[in-house]
């Protein structure tokens, strides 16, 4: 899956504050994500990551 810094991810479930949306802040073997809601900061595994994704909107298309 071709993710970049920048990308924001649209995820299946929604963070507890109501987003679903997270801002790319690092790839690699671990992602580090920005909740757009409340700007909490999680890193995760690429694994874990890429099932969990639903929609990738890239930052020249918003």
């Amino acid at each position: 899956m071709d993710i970049r810094v920048g990308d924001v991810l649209e995820m299946k479930k929604a963070h507890p504050c109501g987003s679903r949306r997270w801002l790319v802040l690092r790839v690699g073997m671990d992602f580090k994500l920005k909740c757009e809601g409340c700007g909490h900061l999680l890193m995760t595994p690429r694994s874990k990551a890429e099932k969990s994704i639903r929609q990738i909107l890239r930052a020249e298309e918003q």
